[in-house]
Order: C-alpha cells, then sequence, then structure tokens
C-alpha cells in the first residue's frame, strides 16, 4: 500500500504498475514522492526510467544526442554522428525515428534509463507499448510550432497511464521563435485532454537539442544540459516494485542477434533476474513454457554490457526465450503471475496484399511464393504490435491492416529490401459499427501554408468533408489550418496540396477518433495511360505521345499490356503503343540536327504510389522495380 498526497490508501495503477490514484477520492494522478519509500528499495532510488515523446521533428533523438555526449559517454577521440539512436538504414535515409530505442546514461550516481520513440502517428504503437517501461516522460515542443497532431496523441496516452510530463521547448535558438507562447498553447492542450491540477503543473525547461543546453528559463544564461538531467532527477519518480516478491518482466521489445538468437527487451517490475536462472513463459494464452535465461544485458551508453542480476525498476535484455510476443510475462517459475498484456489502439487502414502474377512475375524477386510472403507477414506480427495480417478466401491474398499510409509504406520497404516480390492494393479505411451506427476514423490535419494558398486548401479541404477548428495567420506571411478530416478524405491528398502550395506547405495528421459517416464525397483524379503491349519503351514513341499526358517511365523501360505508364489529361484511360520504333531510312530527314527533349517524367516513390492508385489497380513491388498495372476486367470482378 502507499498512501496519497490526500492521505488515502491506494494500490497500484494496474494499467501501469505504477502510483496513481485511480478512483482514489482526491483525484490527483500522482501520488507524493515522499510517501511511497514503502514501494522501493534502495537500489530503486538510484533509478530513473523516462521515454522521450514528442510531433516528428521537433528534436527527440538530436536531444538524445546532446544528453549522451554530455553524460561523458564517449570518448573525446570518439567519432559520433548525428541521431546516432537511428541505427536503421530507412531512419537515416528518411530522417525519421520509425523503432523505439533504449539507452542509459549515469548523473549523480543515478542510472538514467532513456527511451526514444518515434514522432510519426503511424508509429504510435511504439509509443504506446514503451510508455508502460517508464515511470516520467519528457515531452518535447518546437518553440516555433508549438503543439502539432502527435504532440496531442503522445500527450494523451502519456496521461492515461498516470504519467507526469516534464515539457522541454525544443529549438529556442532559431529565428521568430516564441517559447513563452508555446507553454501557453501545452497548458491549453492540458486542459483539453482533461490533464488534472496536478499534472496541469508540469515543470518546463527552455533550450535547444542541436545547441546542447537547457535552462529553466529564458533569462538565464547556460550551456549545457545540467537543468534537465536535474530536472529529471527531481521531478520523474524512483521506479515502484519490491525486490523480495516473485519475479515478473514484461516484454515490450524484441530484437534478434546471430550469437543469442531472439532478444527480449522490458522491464523488471518485480522480483530479481539473473542470468543463468529458471524462469517461466506466461504466453498470452495463459499456457506456460519453462526455460533458462542464458543472457542477461543492461544498457551502457549505446551498447549492450553484461551484468549477473537486476532488480525490480531495470530496464534489461534477455536471451533464452525463441518462441514469445510483445506483452507477455517472464516469470519465476514457483510463483508464475502474469502482468497484463499490452494494448494498443487498433488500425484504422487497410490493405491486400497479392502474389506477384505480372507478365515480369519472378524475374527480380528472390521470394515470390504465397507460403514465403505468409511467413514474412507472421513473422512481422511478432515484432509489430499495431500491424494486424488476416487471411483471405484466396490463398495468395492477405488482409494486412495498420495505422497508416506510412506505417504500411514501412513494412513494404523492408520487404522489398529482403528480396520479397508481391502486389498491393489501394490503401483502404477501415469502418466500424458503433452503437449501431456506421463510424469512420477521422483525423486532426494541421498545415502551415503561404497566404496566398490559403483558399486553395480549404477548398479542396471541403470538398473531401473537412471541418476547419482553427486559423491562424503569422507574421511571416504564412497560415496555420486546423482540420478535422475523415481518414479517406486524405488518402492522395499529399500530391494535391503540394501542388497547390507549390511545394512550400507543410502538413501533419493524426488520428482523432471515430466518428458517423459523412457520406461518400468525389476525389477526383484524370485518367491513365496504358501501355499497348509488351515490349520496351523508344524515344520516338513517347515523344509522340508527349501531348497524351505525363508520363512515370524513361526510353529504355520494359513495360508490359496492362501496365500503367503516366496519366492522362482527361478523365478517361487511355492505352498507347510506346513501343513503336522510328522507321529507318536511307533518306536524311530535314530535322536531323534538331535535339529533340522529353518533358521530366514523374518519379513515383512508394509513398506517393499508394496514394496515387485507384480501387482497380495495384502497386507491383521487387527489389529493383515499382510498376502501377491496371486490373483486368475478369480480376475485379473476381475481387
Amino acid at each position: 500500500m502507499a498512501v496519497c498526497a490526500s492521505g488515502a490508501k491506494i494500490n497500484r495503477y494496474q494499467s501501469h504498475f505504477e502510483i496513481a490514484c485511480r478512483g482514489c477520492a482526491c483525484g490527483r494522478s500522482q501520488v507524493s514522492l515522499n510517501n511511497v519509500t514503502d514501494l522501493m528499495s534502495a537500489s530503486n532510488k538510484a533509478i530513473r526510467n523516462i521515454a522521450i515523446i514528442a510531433h516528428v521533428d521537433h528534436g527527440k533523438t538530436t536531444l538524445v544526442d546532446a544528453l549522451l555526449s554530455q553524460s561523458g559517454i564517449f570518448r573525446d577521440n570518439e567519432a559520433v554522428p548525428t541521431c546516432v539512436l537511428d541505427s536503421n538504414d530507412l531512419e537515416r535515409e528518411r530522417g525519421i525515428t520509425i523503432l523505439s530505442k533504449n539507452t542509459a546514461v549515469t548523473y549523480n550516481d543515478t542510472r538514467i534509463n532513456i527511451v526514444d520513440t518515434p514522432g510519426h502517428a503511424d508509429f504510435g504503437g511504439e509509443v504506446e507499448r514503451v510508455l508502460g517501461m517508464v515511470d516520467g516522460c519528457l515531452l518535447i515542443v518546437d518553440a516555433n510550432e508549438g503543439p502539432m497532431p502527435q504532440t496531442r496523441f503522445v500527450l494523451k496516452k502519456a496521461l492515461e497511464q498516470g504519467l507526469r510530463p516534464i515539457v522541454f521547448v525544443n529549438k529556442i535558438d532559431r529565428a521568430r521563435v516564441d517559447p513563452e507562447t508555446a507553454v501557453d498553447k501545452v497548458l491549453d492542450l492540458f486542459l483539453e485532454l482533461g490533464a488534472d491540477d496536478d499534472q496541469c503543473d508540469f515543470p518546463y525547461l527552455f533550450g535547444s537539442g542541436l545547441g546542447g543546453f537547457a535552462k529553466p528559463d529564458m533569462k538565464t544564461e547556460s550551456d549545457n544540459m545540467r537543468p534537465l538531467f536535474d530536472a529529471i532527477l527531481r521531478h520523474v519518480p524512483p521506479p515502484v516494485g519490491d525486490p523480495e516478491k516473485p519475479l515478473q518482466l514484461q516484454i515490450t521489445t524484441l530484437d534478434y542477434s546471430d550469437f543469442l538468437g531472439r532478444i527480449i527487451i522490458g522491464r523488471v517490475h518485480n522480483g530479481v533476474i539473473r542470468q543463468g536462472q529458471r524462469a517461466t513463459l506466461i504466453k498470452d494464452d495463459g499456457s506456460e513454457k519453462k526455460g533458462r535465461i542464458s543472457k542477461l544485458l543492461g544498457f551502457e551508453g549505446l551498447q549492450r554490457v553484461d551484468i549477473a542480476e537486476a532488480s525490480a525498476g531495470d530496464l534489461i535484455a534477455v536471451a533464452g526465450f525463441d518462441d514469445v510476443n510483445i506483452g507477455e510475462t517472464i516469470a519465476c517459475p514457483d510463483e508464475p503471475k502474469a502482468l497484463p498484456l499490452i494494448k494498443v489502439d487498433e488500425p484504422t487502414l487497410q490493405m491486400t496484399f497479392v502474389v506477384n502474377d505480372s507478365p515480369f512475375a519472378g524475374k527480380e524477386g528472390k521470394f515470390v511464393t504465397s507460403r514465403q510472403l505468409r511467413d514474412r507477414l507472421q513473422r512481422e506480427l511478432l515484432t509489430n504490435v499495431a500491424l494486424r495480417v488476416e487471411d483471405t478466401d484466396s490463398p495468395d491474398r492477405f488482409s494486412v491492416c495498420g495505422r497508416g499510409e506510412l506505417h504500411l509504406g514501412i513494412l513494404i520497404e523492408t520487404m522489398r529490401r529482403e528480396g520479397f516480390e508481391f502486389q498491393v492494393s489501394q490503401p483502404q479505411v477501415i469502418f466500424r459499427t458503433i452503437d449501431g451506427t456506421p463510424c469512420e476514423p477521422v483525423e486532426t490535419l494541421v498545415m502551415d501554408v503561404p497566404e496566398a494558398a490559403v483558399g486553395s486548401c480549404i477548398e479542396k479541404l471541403g470538398t473531401r468533408k473537412g471541418e476547419m477548428q482553427n486559423m491562424e495567420t503569422g507574421a511571416d506571411n504564412r497560415t496555420q489550418l486546423e482540420f478535422v478530416v475523415p481518414s479517406r478524405g486524405l488518402i492522395g491528398f499529399r500530391g494535391e496540396f503540394i501542388r497547390a502550395t507549390r511545394g512550400e506547405g507543410i502538413m501533419s495528421h493524426s488520428f482523432f477518433e471515430y466518428r458517423p459517416m459523412v457520406g461518400d464525397f468525389e476525389t477526383r483524379r484524370n485518367g491513365v495511360l496504358i501501355a499497348f503491349e509488351e515490349g520496351t519503351a523508344t524515344f520516338y514513341a513517347l515523344k509522340g505521345a508527349e501531348d497524351r499526358g505525363q508520363f512515370f517511365i524513361t526510353p529504355g523501360t520494359k513495360v508490359y499490356k496492362g501496365m500503367i505508364i503516366g496519366e492522362n489529361t482527361r478523365q478517361q484511360d487511355m492505352e498507347i503503343n510506346i513501343c513503336k520504333a522510328k522507321q529507318v531510312t536511307n533518306i536524311r530527314s530535314a530535322g536531323a540536327d534538331v535535339l529533340d527533349t522529353l518533358q521530366s517524367p514523374i518519379q513515383m516513390t512508394l509513398e506517393r504510389a499508394l496514394e496515387y492508385i485507384g480501387p482497380d489497380e495495384m502497386l507491383e513491388v521487387t527489389p529493383e522495380s515499382m510498376r502501377l498495372r491496371k486490373l483486368p476486367a475478369k480480376k475485379m470482378a473476381k475481387r
């Protein structure tokens, strides 16, 4: 038992395994740290577990870089890359965080376990599962932009877990920033999300992750991160857990090593875990599996180090169990007790993964069969908690559900690089029936656009059933628009948005809630140009058909009948022959000395192709290329 600030006795908050006044008369969500010494041992007091949460591009990973470099874990002559935790190839290419990462630093004899989380709403499942590992969170807000859609999402999840965030206003060294206004907007967001008085009295600091400094107020001068470290020790409570109780470790992340096999990352909620000891894995269906802890690893900076034992409150990595799933519990074999499973929000977008049956099938991929495709999708379920995979009535088609186009796009790109060859359909929104009413997901959309493009953006979102919530015009002739839009209205919108703002607009969106369906609406797109026959595209044929539309391919590209090669200038689809070669004669042409050029083709990236394809089209994905194709009428009827 612990004692609340109001004097009432309370139990642990079951969904977080931490201290919170759930159902207590005082309504407070935090407990005074002076009253919880009965729930923590001396070793617990020297540990702090904290998650870094924020909207995308607000500086989470850069701030972690500054904390790591100033904690002394790097040698003076060590070459350290920027965004050092973004170790995945896709993360470095795109400049975003996709997977949550663990690291640890030591400050004033206290070990601070830091979990870096993704910023995109599509990877919200990563945020939801790691919040159960920590006792506090650091909410980063851009001093210029203020709270954004993903800020609302991650803050809502943190408040639901009973956490009291520390707010860090980042990038104050940039031009035209207003840090004090950003803090006011964060407070408004706290109140809007129903935070209690204790949570609304959040500590906040100002600073710059790139500049490597933090300070308690704008008037104070600082050149290091010491104020932030001190704030973490002062405001983040030590972990709660009893080392004398039977072992309970919940699995939150899975990794793999060629030498150790499957590696489990999680938090020890109770008890002590030692290398070589016997343990029981409690599966999600309640079954138990005996095993042994073959390796015990702790986090130190960017490395995992061997440790002999770990007690309640530690974040560790364990090897010894192969067939494991996220959310399951490793417990004491004598008294196995399972912890509640991790719950994440349901997917909102569905796509169909199909075995490639185009005329070019099997020419570029290494894994092409339905069995290989199914095994790979099932393997992804082990680590991707927000993903759902279902079989269909056809053995070569699989229904894959995720949190958004980027979430599913990263999966497609990862499989493509692994050598898989397959096809995917147009993304479809997942509808639900709530209290007998058909409902659809709606999203919060925030756009930062030039003043001249405001009218065009409002008009385009109006046709997609968007509702304006707020509009603010800044001093730099840019306007911030906030809309609530059905998720299906955002499919294919990014291309129109880029054209409407001439590439100068910024947009971001995240899931808001389910609402009753608003009816059908028309999303206009011109028809497509389709290859008439199989062969190789020629310059002569492309030049002759240039007035028909804009192409997606270049001369020399191999095409097949039914392959989409460009966008028509009209609403109808059109088949054209782009393999036609110029007839060669021995008569010199009058224009032989004239240099002919083609218009630059549209570069179809994966995300752009997923937004572009229609309901009767498929995207063919191979390790070497991506092709759009039109489905024959017979296959459409079968679908």
